[in-house]
């Protein structure tokens, strides 16, 4: 017997694709440069940074934690990768500039299993103090100045590449993102590892009685946020060519925006990266479709918060 379509249930699973198709048309229809080549590839750009950073909050939220700590490591990561550049070369200050965000992962995680904060809503002040500390280490290893690519005596070929190098139309970015997504998509849905990781986050507990290492889980998880908010950090300012000690600013409330509107569970245990690439993409979409049709700086927090709220909303209704 043939199934008869569910359009509720359709609606319900695919809410971020059908949000995100009436996006486009709306402003296709107030706004025709919106599908212009040189506009797609620029949503394709300013997709690098925020999808990253949303990846390593993806795996934050499966694992049952909230890193609010990630702005701090992207600004700390981003001007110290730009000082080793003359010290290390280019391939040397990228591999400390990831090296730098797995080591403040780990901090993160170590002091959260110190503490005994091994709960989403400890986890949450922790991280978020961790943060504060982040950037202020960034102010006073800059002295409080913005890091210029332009001021360096040694090539930048690498970082220039990364941000706005392309293939084709496709940002060089986009590509690195895509790839990460699917290594991770692999990790957490077919090894061994990465469902430990998904039972820790949903339950702690139970995790640990069945024999997984649920402090070795946490520092994974911290280690791969930090990693990923690194990498983020780097194609941000490869692309902008300048690192500020607050480049991070709302990096952190961005990224949980489009982990949660990619239907990654608050509870923790569930979720899927490909789903946060939706989440991401909506971000973005929304940001350039405002900044196209005028809306205030002001109007677009206002409408990312609300958008939240409602997402919230839908994974507390979704769980009951």
């Amino acid at each position: 017997m043939q199934k008869r379509f569910d359009a509720r249930r359709f609606l319900q699973n695919n809410l971020v694709l059908m949000t995100i198709v009436l996006l486009v048309a709306v402003t296709a229809i107030l706004e025709p440069k919106f599908l212009s080549v040189a506009n797609l590839g620029n949503i394709m750009n300013q997709f690098g940074p925020l999808s990253f950073v949303s990846l390593g909050m993806t795996i934050a939220i499966i694992g049952g934690f909230i890193d609010l700590s990630v702005a701090g490591i992207v600004s700390l990561t981003a001007v110290f990768t730009i000082s080793m550049i003359d010290v290390l070369g280019q391939g040397g200050a990228l591999v400390a500039g990831l090296a730098l965000g797995v080591l403040l992962g780990l901090v993160n995680a170590l002091v959260l299993i110190t503490c005994g904060a091994l709960t989403q809503a400890k986890a949450v002040f922790i991280t978020y103090a961790l943060s504060a500390v982040y950037s202020a280490l960034a102010l006073l290893y800059t002295d409080g100045a913005t890091q210029h690519m332009s001021y360096l005596s040694s090539p930048v070929t690498l970082f220039k590449g990364i941000g706005s190098g392309r293939l084709g139309f496709i940002p060089i970015s986009f590509l690195l993102f895509m790839l990460a997504m699917c290594s991770l998509h692999v990790f957490l849905t077919r090894t061994q590892t990465g469902r430990e990781l998904r039972l820790t986050g949903a339950n702690m507990t139970a995790a640990s009685l069945s024999g997984i290492p649920v402090k070795l889980r946490v520092m994974l998880i911290f280690m791969l946020c930090g990693g990923l908010s690194a990498a983020g950090a780097i194609i941000l300012f490869s692309r902008i060519t300048t690192a500020s000690p607050l480049l991070g600013a709302n990096y952190e409330t961005n990224a949980i925006l489009a982990v949660v509107v990619g239907g990654t569970s608050l509870a923790g245990g569930r979720g899927s990266v490909v789903r946060t690439m939706m989440g991401v993409m909506l971000v973005t979409l929304l940001s350039n479709c405002m900044n196209l049709l005028g809306v205030s700086t002001y109007m677009q927090t206002v409408c990312k918060g609300l958008i939240l709220i409602i997402a919230i909303w839908i994974d507390r209704r979704r769980m009951k």
